[in-house]
């Protein structure tokens, strides 16, 4: 894809919810400062930490040249901030970003935007994410392919990588944000809404979009997993998808295969 880097018509709105996130979101902010694509508006809020994580923020934000927007207070949770973000926003179109990810490569909002500049039947894209360990970000653990990727896969437990996801902020203010009384798979539910209900048009950007630590809340543990896949029954119920916990499972054999064939 030829990278039209001098259009920056697209205002793209990216927002990476905190807390307590000292230890990496340096990785974070210098991800977003290395992009290419310049008409962006970075959103932060954090959840009011007690570590040096709004010192860190302050000493960024001149760095950013008035492209930051920053909010420190209590929320109710990770997708309350997520949706103070996007009630934030001001773009296009909207993306997220973890406190303890990365943009790997320099060009990756440039690519977003000139995918949905060359498509405009689009209203969302996403592409692969790569797990990295959280000690060494050079060790790969898992990649996820989200070319493959169709509606019905929801039924099975699958979904586009969520941090790899833009879509115009419109969608949001037309669908809906995310519904708080999940506690792990609002982005679950969301994804559902928007591309299986209100059939969004989607496109698949073959490249690695994020880069992420390993050791999200879906994944610490039995008792987790068990809370996620039944946010996921209740998610595709509500959208008007068919599962049940058996179907879930199968899921599990196919995820074997993204920890051993790591690109």
């Amino acid at each position: 894809m030829q990278k039209n880097y001098s259009d920056n018509s697209l205002k793209v709105s990216i927002i990476t919810v905190s807390y307590n996130s000292a230890a990496t979101i340096r990785d974070t902010f210098e991800s977003v400062l290395s992009q290419i694509y310049k008409n962006i508006e970075y959103i932060v809020v954090d959840g009011d930490s007690s570590d040096d994580t709004v010192k860190i923020i302050k000493e960024y934000e001149p760095k950013f040249n008035g492209r930051m927007r920053w909010v420190s207070e209590k929320d109710d949770g990770l997708y309350d901030a997520m949706n103070k973000g996007i009630h934030m926003a001001t773009g296009d179109i909207v993306g997220t970003l973890n406190s303890d990810d990365v943009y790997p490569v320099n060009d990756i909002i440039a690519t977003v935007c000139d995918t949905f500049k060359l498509n405009l039947n689009i209203q969302s894209v996403y592409g692969d994410v790569r797990f990295v360990s959280y000690e060494d970000i050079k060790k790969v653990v898992r990649y996820i392919r989200a070319k493959n990727f169709k509606p019905f896969r929801f039924r099975f437990g699958f979904m586009p990588p969520h941090p790899s996801f833009f879509v115009y902020r419109k969608a949001y203010q037309e669908f809906g944000v995310f519904y708080t009384d999940y506690h792990i798979a609002a982005d679950y539910e969301l994804l559902c809404r928007f591309l299986y209900k209100h059939k969004l048009e989607s496109m698949y950007i073959p490249m690695e979009i994020v880069k992420m630590r390993m050791g999200g809340r879906s994944t610490s543990s039995i008792k987790s997993n068990y809370i996620l896949n039944k946010e996921i029954v209740r998610a595709c119920r509500e959208n008007g998808i068919y599962t049940n916990m058996f179907i879930l499972s199968f899921k599990y054999l196919i995820k074997i295969f993204e920890f051993v064939f790591i690109k």
